[in-house]
């Protein structure tokens, strides 16, 4: 399987960048994963909701130049439909199945995704009814989706 994660800015905070390189380290025996990052645009603190549209509209352009054709395309939002680590581990595996071998997950910026990203989804994912940084998504996906690797190969995890 290849597995991307498109993400909208880079990762700062040196644990999260320390985590999501054992995460890749641990996804490695299972699966291509890349992690491929646009740059985030900037947005005024308290910006009204049209300048907010501009923002996620550049950083979905930029988003959209990085999608593979034929890659089944989650979308993290958190209007999506939420998973138990066996539910996505099976959708996965159903994926895999049928020969969709080529995953990308998308993961927003700080103001979250234009419509025209979100209506792009094969599946909208939401990982929590709670509200995370972006940065944060990012570490916390990567574990979802080792956690699903290991479910899918039975192979022991904590629970």
């Amino acid at each position: 399987m290849k597995i991307t994660i498109l993400a909208v800015g880079r990762l700062k905070e040196k644990y999260l960048v320390e985590g999501v390189k054992e995460y890749l380290k641990r996804l490695n025996p299972y699966a291509r994963v890349e992690i491929s990052e646009v740059p985030d645009e900037p947005c005024p603190e308290n910006a009204p909701p049209a300048i907010e549209e501009q923002v996620k509209q550049k950083e979905a352009d930029r988003l959209i130049k990085r999608l593979r054709p034929g890659t089944f395309l989650i979308v993290l939002d958190a209007r999506g439909k939420m998973f138990t680590s066996e539910e996505l581990a099976g959708k996965i595996e159903e994926l895999a199945l049928t020969g969709r071998s080529d995953i990308t997950f998308i993961i927003g910026g700080s103001v979250g995704l234009a419509t025209s990203i979100v209506d792009r989804a094969d599946l909208l994912l939401s990982l929590s009814k709670l509200t995370f940084p972006h940065q944060i998504v990012r570490l916390v996906l990567l574990e979802q989706v080792y956690r699903c690797f290991r479910i899918i190969k039975n192979e022991p995890y904590h629970k």
